[in-house]
């Protein structure tokens, strides 16, 4: 089983990345997010999902393992396949699908090719705990939550949220530090994910 794949990357096309791994070309299934990370010919690690079938051998690579996680989360949504995935990653990143689905956001998943309302709806209903961590007790699908939480549960949950992208405890206490203490958990992620960019 492969865990990452670590060569030079010898071709970029639309949606795939071969890395050439001691003279062995492997050829990576990728979204437009990792592609926009790498570079012909220069060193790069992949990190893999293998999606092994009776006719198919398919490499899935991420340059991170929140993209990676992000995908292996959305093909465990019933209806989402790979090529889904990778659309739907490809539309925004692992970051703002996390925002997407904390914030209830189904705009911004139906966005991705092939990807309808009810594949939306189904993706924020099954990964809004697993992302979010409590932050099911909150509905945003209207923009505002309908239960009114505490600041420190609203900081928190953000919190829990930013670490499932893999962020450190620093990097979220750094990012969180200026927000307004009354802010809703939507405002804060949102806060803190412009904050992550900028520093980027």
């Amino acid at each position: 089983m492969f865990y990452y794949l670590s060569g030079t990357v010898a071709i970029l096309e639309p949606n795939l990345a071969v890395v050439d791994c001691g003279g062995v070309g492997y050829a990576c299934n990728t979204t437009s997010y990792t592609i926009g990370q790498l570079k012909l010919n220069q060193p790069a690690r992949l990190y893999i999902h293998e999606n092994i079938r009776e006719d198919a051998f398919d490499l899935f690579g991420f340059a991170t393992r929140e993209e990676l996680r992000c995908f292996q989360l959305l093909i465990g949504v019933n209806g989402v396949g790979p090529k889904a995935a990778l659309a739907i990653l490809s539309a925004g990143g692992p970051q703002n699908l996390t925002l997407a689905i904390m914030t209830g956001d189904e705009k911004a998943l139906t966005q991705a090719q092939g990807v309808g309302k009810k594949i939306a709806q189904r993706i924020i209903m099954e990964l809004k705990e697993k992302v979010g961590g409590g932050a099911a007790e909150l509905d945003f699908s209207t923009g505002a939550s309908t239960v009114a939480a505490a600041p420190s549960s609203s900081r928190a949950m953000a919190a829990a949220a930013l670490q499932e992208l893999g962020y450190s405890q620093g990097e979220i206490a750094l990012a969180l530090k200026n927000c307004d203490p009354a802010a809703s958990t939507e405002e804060l992620v949102r806060h803190a994910l412009r904050a992550m960019v900028t520093k980027l």
